[in-house]
């Protein structure tokens, strides 16, 4: 399974998405993106999962967001800037099998590739902060307090 094609073709769903404003046969969508990135058919399950969590959770991903985007209102974001975050944010919040930095280094990846040219400092920028608090908070566990000898 190609996680990098996933996350490609899901990115160019949620991008069409934002850009339109128009509802989606996300399945439909997703296998027409699939079909431009030849993606493996195992991979093409990811990506719709990618797509279904990131729209299911898109205002909790947003806020947080926001809360680390320092004078940037999502809206005022790039579009592929923002949808790069956004599924990222999906994965880091959402998807504990995947390790965070393995997910912010792919965001980067696809910021560089699909962006424009300062894209990947901004979002590395942002996600690293989610990354880190993310981090932060399952070190502190669910009270609040860390675990004896940290």
């Amino acid at each position: 399974m190609s996680r990098r094609l996933a996350r490609e073709t899901a990115l160019q769903v949620l991008f069409q998405r934002d850009l339109t404003q128009e509802p989606l046969d996300i399945a439909k969508t997703v296998q027409l993106w699939a079909g431009e990135f030849v993606v493996p058919e195992a991979s093409m399950a990811f990506a719709k999962e990618l797509v279904d969590g990131t729209i299911t959770h898109q205002d909790e991903i947003d806020k947080k967001l926001a809360s680390f985007a320092q004078d940037w209102t999502i809206s005022r974001m790039a579009n592929v800037d923002r949808n790069v975050m956004r599924l990222a944010t999906f994965e880091i919040l959402f998807r504990p099998d995947i390790p965070g930095r393995v997910t912010l280094n792919e965001a980067i990846e696809l910021a560089k590739r699909f962006g424009g040219e300062e894209s990947a400092k901004f979002v590395n920028g942002i996600l690293d902060r989610v990354v880190d608090s993310v981090s932060k908070a399952e070190r502190k566990g669910v009270l609040g307090v860390l675990p004896e000898g940290s």
